[in-house]
């Protein structure tokens, strides 16, 4: 009766067993085929575990240098919509200082212009302390104020760091995301370095009655415009470079994410028609071995001698 016993026990336990073991490795097939992924904990495969770490740790980097080639690229064009903007005031000054150098036209005549002159120089001071998306001052570099100031006379002193600041983009790369003011104010000409807001301030007083000759001080003034025309023209070629190197980094970028998306993918992801089948066959096995085992539990030595 013990005999009969044990063995009744031990039919149970081992049908038991199996039954839980088909049931668990049809349940981690559905739970692979749910989350896409076929790996649960790095104990299911260390190598591949190891190499799936390596790839979120590339994502994550790769995050970071999107929202930076995003601050960039922000910063960048704010500075090509101003140096646009600059142009054509540049533009406009020139035109002006062209009439006042003609010989037609009264003191009164070359006044107006030259308040004008004064007015569109405000703007550019203006333009020149312009902000970006963070709010710190457009072309005054890293520093967290203003990039001009004015003094008592009216004379306009740059006030901000020395350089706009680098942006990491990956792999190494970089790019400055902006343009200080004197990269693109200040010029060299034939009498030695200039800027372009002191000589506009010029133009504007000598017209107003600050020059003997406010003729020959407009004549003057077109060389100096065009030279500053053109340092802005140069300033405006550099930020459409960097802009077109941001949009080629990012290009790239968005390849080695498919990349590692695909790698992430083929190391640790589910092959949706393998582990279907695998699937189906485990639930075919379980059905059947839960039929077998309620056939088999029926069954009775007794049966069996009668």
């Amino acid at each position: 009766m013990t005999i009969v016993n044990t063995s009744t026990s031990a039919f149970y336990d081992r049908s038991l067993m199996s039954l839980q073991g088909l049931r668990a490795e049809a349940e981690e097939l559905q739970a692979n085929l749910a989350s896409g992924q076929r790996l649960a904990t790095s104990a299911d495969d260390p190598v591949a575990s190891s190499r799936l770490r390596q790839l979120a740790r590339s994502n994550a980097l790769s995050t970071i240098d999107t929202a930076n080639a995003q601050r960039a690229t922000s910063d960048l064009q704010l500075t090509d919509g101003a140096l646009s903007s600059f142009a054509g005031y540049v533009t406009r000054v020139k035109e002006l200082a062209l009439q006042a150098s003609t010989g037609t036209l009264t003191a009164a005549q070359r006044s107006s212009i030259g308040a004008e002159i004064a007015a569109i120089r405000q703007n550019v001071i203006g333009l020149a302390n312009s902000r970006d998306a963070t709010g710190h001052a457009l072309f005054g570099g890293e520093a967290a104020g203003g990039a001009y100031v004015t003094d008592a006379l009216g004379n306009a002193t740059y006030i901000g760091t020395n350089s706009a600041g680098e942006l990491p983009l990956g792999d190494g790369q970089t790019v400055s995301r902006g343009l200080t003011g004197p990269e693109f104010l200040t010029f060299a000409a034939a009498g030695g370095p200039q800027d372009l807001m002191a000589v506009m301030k010029t133009l504007g007083d000598a017209l107003q009655g600050g020059s003997a000759d406010p003729q020959a001080a407009a004549h003057d003034s077109l060389d100096l415009l065009d030279a500053g025309l053109e340092k802005i023209s140069t300033a405006q070629s550099v930020v459409g470079s960097r802009l077109a190197w941001i949009e080629l980094t990012n290009e790239r970028r968005i390849d080695m994410n498919e990349m590692r998306a695909g790698e992430e993918a083929e190391v640790g992801g589910t092959d949706i028609a393998a582990t279907v089948a695998k699937l189906q066959q485990t639930m075919t096995v379980l059905e059947a071995s839960q039929a077998s085992f309620a056939k088999l539990a029926q069954l009775s030595l007794f049966d069996v001698l009668r």
